[in-house]
């Protein structure tokens, strides 16, 4: 809850065209309600995004993984890589970018 009134706070600063959210979720559920979340607005109706349509864009960390410093990469995501459905989660997320 409380990153959602901080996401919503970044926006109404920043617009919504000039900021996306990476998402870090090791499910694809999770990830895609994350997603689902900072675009539509959250489906729960429990945070302070709900029924508020920001529409920021959101993908995973391995979908930018050509824009992050290998060395930090390797370091910090690479692992947890190699053990997430990647497919699957980056299918799911890419549905609520459209």
């Amino acid at each position: 809850m409380e990153n959602q009134a901080r996401i919503k706070e970044l926006c109404e600063k920043y617009g919504n065209e000039e900021l996306i959210v990476l998402l870090g979720g090791a499910e694809a559920e999770a990830s895609g309600l994350a997603a689902e979340t900072v675009s539509a607005g959250d489906p729960t109706f429990a945070g302070s995004l709900a029924g508020v349509p920001l529409g920021l864009k959101a993908y995973h960390i391995v979908e930018v993984k050509d824009e992050i410093n290998p060395d930090v990469y390797e370091e910090q995501i690479a692992m947890m890589e190699m053990v997430l459905e990647v497919d699957e989660i980056i299918k799911e997320v890419a549905t609520y970018r459209g």
